[in-house]
């Protein structure tokens, strides 16, 4: 299962939109793997919505470092956020979210923590 968007080579400085200074967060994996995302698709995570919004250095920086989530488990949250925005206010049937169940107990793990 992959996101078109995922392919696509983007800088943390491009900018859609004049609301906010930046908007593309920077997730660095437990491996040093950095994952670009859109601000508008992490905030779709409670945690990253707080570290984001609130009076953390994460959110003057933009950069999220998680060194006890490994980079495929982070990749998979990051296409679950995808999936949660584009799904969210759906009136069609919502296709299923697959998850392999070698990973599911890590990423339940990281999807406790990240509250998504």
């Amino acid at each position: 299962m992959s996101d078109d968007n995922f392919d696509r080579k983007i800088s943390p400085n491009d900018s859609s939109d004049g609301d906010s200074p930046t908007s593309y967060v920077k997730l660095i994996s437990a491996e040093g793997h950095e994952f670009y995302l859109e601000r508008r698709i992490a905030l779709a995570g409670k945690t990253l919505k707080a570290m984001l919004e609130g009076q953390f250095r994460e959110a003057e920086e933009a950069l999220i470092h998680f060194p006890e989530i490994s980079s495929h488990i982070l990749e998979k949250v990051i296409q679950y956020l995808h999936y949660k925005v584009r799904h969210t206010h759906s009136t069609v049937r919502i296709p299923e979210f697959q998850i392999r169940p070698e990973i599911a107990l890590e990423l339940l793990v990281a999807a406790s923590y990240l509250d998504c």
